[in-house]
């Protein structure tokens, strides 16, 4: 089946971190996004060409991971229809209000733990000063600063079971599976879904601690490949530690570099080209055991961290 289009897109993340100077350094000087406000412990960032005030919530909390993830209805009766669909699994929490420039909106969690919320109302961003770009079809203008990304392109969760969270996301708020990794048991150990025309919005791969709740990383796009080669020598020059690429994904096919942000949140950064899935009858994509193996696209073996690296942090069975 297609997307249902109640969900518009993935929109804004919340992201916890223990080290709050220095991952809002690391998101205004590397990633090159803008602040727009505050409020208690948390900072609001957002891309340049975000049509909406917030990209990034960066809170401080007592250790790293994903907060809140928020998605945005169609409209109010989507956004109904996917409520009392939320409602009926049990995994609803209730209505809350929304963060600046953010209607109501309603919470819940996958079966994995992770908490969402789903909105629609919204108030777009109004840049002023030097903010305000020359082209009236653009957020906001180019920053120029470090990577300068341009949108959050996905979020990928680690989870305890990537199936049963693929078809909460498929039967309850309507995504389509789009690829999957497909273990010799049958098991399915990864899972890409979309609720656009983009290959995915929402990823989950199997935590092998077995801990419910983590978050694997946050991907940002960047409007070409030679960004992401300037983002691996400006992550050179600036101490950010970088854990694997350029290289192309496999999976998807974008090309990719990924970092770790001072908290340890793992951050990619994502040429995702122009692959779009348009076809209503797509197939899922599924890869073999012996078909991940050969690693990443042109041969780059998977790092081992990519495996046990997640955030929270905790202790891995022996």
């Amino acid at each position: 089946m297609p997307p249902l289009h109640d969900i518009a897109h993935l929109a804004h993340i919340e992201l916890l971190t223990h080290k709050p100077e220095e991952s809002l350094d690391f998101f205004v000087r590397y990633l090159g996004m803008t602040e727009n406000g505050s409020s208690g412990d948390s900072v609001f960032l957002r891309a340049w060409d975000d049509y909406e005030n917030t990209t990034i919530k960066l809170t401080a909390a007592a250790q790293p991971g994903v907060g809140r993830t928020n998605f945005r209805a169609s409209t109010p009766e989507a956004l109904q229809r996917r409520v009392a669909a939320i409602e009926a699994t049990g995994l609803g929490k209730g209505w809350q209000d929304g963060d600046p420039g953010y209607g109501p909106v309603y919470v819940f969690t996958d079966p994995d733990g992770h908490e969402m919320g789903v909105y629609y109302e919204t108030a777009w961003y109004q840049p002023e000063g030097d903010l305000k770009p020359a082209l009236k079809n653009q957020a906001q203008a180019y920053p120029g600063r470090g990577v300068s990304v341009r949108r959050i392109d996905h979020i990928n969760y680690l989870g305890v079971n990537p199936q049963e969270n693929r078809d909460f996301f498929v039967d309850t708020l309507g995504a389509m599976t789009t690829e999957q990794i497909v273990l010799d048991s049958g098991e399915i150990a990864g899972t890409w879904t979309t609720f656009t025309n983009q290959g995915y919005n929402a990823v989950w791969t199997k935590d092998k601690t077995g801990t419910a709740g983590r978050l694997h990383h946050i991907s940002f796009a960047v409007d070409s490949r030679d960004d992401i080669i300037r983002a691996a020598d400006l992550a050179l020059e600036q101490g950010v530690h970088i854990e694997t690429g350029p290289h192309k994904h496999t999976i998807q096919q974008s090309f990719f570099l990924y970092v770790w942000e001072p908290a340890g949140n793992r951050i990619e950064l994502d040429n995702p080209a122009a692959r779009l899935v348009f076809a209503p009858d797509w197939q899922p994509v599924d890869w073999s055991e012996a078909e991940r193996a050969k690693g990443q696209a042109w041969g780059l073996k998977t790092i081992d961290s990519f495996h046990t690296h997640g955030t929270p942090p905790v202790q891995a069975p022996q």
